[in-house]
């Protein structure tokens, strides 16, 4: 019986030893790892993951302490790669990684990495849309910019670029749904977007022969910010139309708004003319008389006399 304790005892020793043994490995890899973290992350990584390992087959406090930290540091050192990812625009590496990060930090519970991780997804992808943007590929930045704003619906500056996006991309319709939330959100470039974005759908419109959507559309575009184009548009529209009292007015405001447009002589000659040919002789004098010195002077000059 005596014997038989001796035995006991003595394999006591051994595990003891064999586990402080085991535990000293593990400090050792992590102290690798910590040393790798200067010049090559992923090799610490490596260290930090394969000490956890070596950790959790050890017992004791001073193990769990050991534990916690590896599970810790792998998770900063996975949001850190990202980071760098980010910084060096390897946008879809560091969406993985952050992927990847936020994964990992959840199951080991760090908290404060799940939340900082979470919030650089929607920083790559503003990033991502607005490179992707500047550099003309909206397909792509469309794209990214629509994964951001189904994450945040409410940032301003996502459906503005990707109003922009589809915009460029011709998609006028999500345009404008996109811009308008970002004016709503208000956005400060929004409207004069809104009122260009408009006036292409109108120019369209009015391509197709839709004379009534596209006056809409223009007057829509005005809405948001006046511009002696679409009001020139606008008065094609209506003289096509047969609305020409409208058409009048609508060529008026075009020389309101740019004075000293090349095509001036030909609008007011224009408004003449049409004035003229619906017997609003007063306008017709009005614009005729406004002609004399232009190329248009003696012709309006024999109008007058009919006059």
């Amino acid at each position: 019986m005596k014997r038989f304790f001796v035995a006991l005892a003595a394999f006591g020793l051994t595990a003891a030893v064999v586990t402080a043994q085991d535990f000293k490995k593990a400090v050792d890899t992590f102290n690798a790892g910590a040393t790798a973290l200067e010049t090559n992350k992923g090799e610490a990584l490596t260290q930090f993951r394969a000490a956890l390992e070596e950790a959790n087959l050890c017992e004791g406090e001073e193990a769990a302490e050991l534990v916690t930290k590896c599970k810790e540091t792998i998770s900063s050192t996975l949001l850190s790669i990202a980071k760098e990812q980010i910084n060096e625009a390897n946008y879809d590496d560091a969406l993985a990684t952050l992927a990847e990060t936020k994964t990992i930090a959840t199951e080991y519970g760090v908290s404060a990495v799940v939340e900082e991780a979470t919030g650089l997804v929607s920083n790559v992808y503003l990033r991502k849309g607005s490179s992707l943007l500047k550099a003309k590929d909206f397909a792509g930045a469309a794209a990214a910019l629509k994964e951001l704003v189904a994450i945040e619906p409410e940032n301003g500056q996502a459906q503005l670029l990707l109003g922009q996006s589809l915009m460029q991309g011709g998609d006028v319709e999500g345009a404008i749904a996109a811009l308008t939330k970002a004016d709503e959100l208000g956005e400060a470039q929004a409207p004069k977007l809104l009122s260009t974005t408009y006036l292409k759908k109108g120019q369209a419109l009015l391509k197709a022969g839709k004379n009534a959507e596209a006056i809409e559309a223009l007057e829509k575009s005005n809405s948001y910010v006046e511009s002696g184009n679409a009001y020139m548009l606008i008065a094609s529209a209506q003289t096509k139309a047969g609305k020409s009292a409208q058409a009048i007015e609508s060529y008026k405001k075009y020389l309101e708004l740019t004075p000293n447009a090349k095509n001036a002589a030909d609008i007011m000659f224009t408004i003449a003319a049409t004035a003229q040919k619906a017997g609003d002789k007063a306008t017709a004098k009005e614009y005729y008389q406004k002609l004399a010195g232009t190329k248009y002077a003696a012709q309006a000059e024999a109008q007058l006399k009919t006059l």
